[in-house]
């Protein structure tokens, strides 16, 4: 379920906290693919199957990190909706782990947490903590501190 804020300051009280975990989302070879394909990172750990299943330590090919990275975005879309911003902008991370392989055709979601907020006069920098985590694996996918 979307948190809807109204405000900058009612993010306030949300520092520190969980907003929310977003539904399961899979992550197909065909987007893997598509993902090489506008990158030009087509390593055969991401595009090549047979080789994967023969030489890779996964037994399949998995998601390249900054696909997974890309999906950030997407998954804080659907834990949290803040009003009365005219417009929000991508700033940066400031730190980003991937502790663990997305195998295709694998089904990921987020946990998404307003680490910290600072108020200036023109709006507001938000850090946002958003931990992948991956339908049956013990670590996360991704770890990572995003800033807007």
């Amino acid at each position: 379920m979307m948190l809807i804020v109204e405000s900058p300051e009612s993010l306030q009280d949300l520092t520190g906290k969980e907003i929310g975990v977003t539904d399961w989302v899979r992550i197909t070879q065909e987007r893997i693919t598509q993902f090489a394909d506008s990158t030009g990172d087509q390593q055969w750990i991401h595009v090549d199957r047979e080789r994967a299943a023969r030489e890779s330590p996964y037994g399949t090919t998995i998601a390249h990190g900054f696909l997974t990275l890309s999906l950030l975005s997407q998954f804080v879309r659907q834990t949290i909706e803040i009003r009365g911003f005219r417009m929000a902008v991508n700033y940066g991370l400031n730190r980003v782990r991937f502790p663990a392989a997305v195998r295709a055709e694998s089904m990921v979601r987020a946990r998404v947490a307003l680490q910290s907020l600072k108020e200036f006069p023109e709006g507001v920098e938000t850090t946002w903590l958003v931990t992948l985590e991956c339908q049956d694996s013990e670590k996360p996918c991704c770890v990572a501190e995003w800033i807007t």
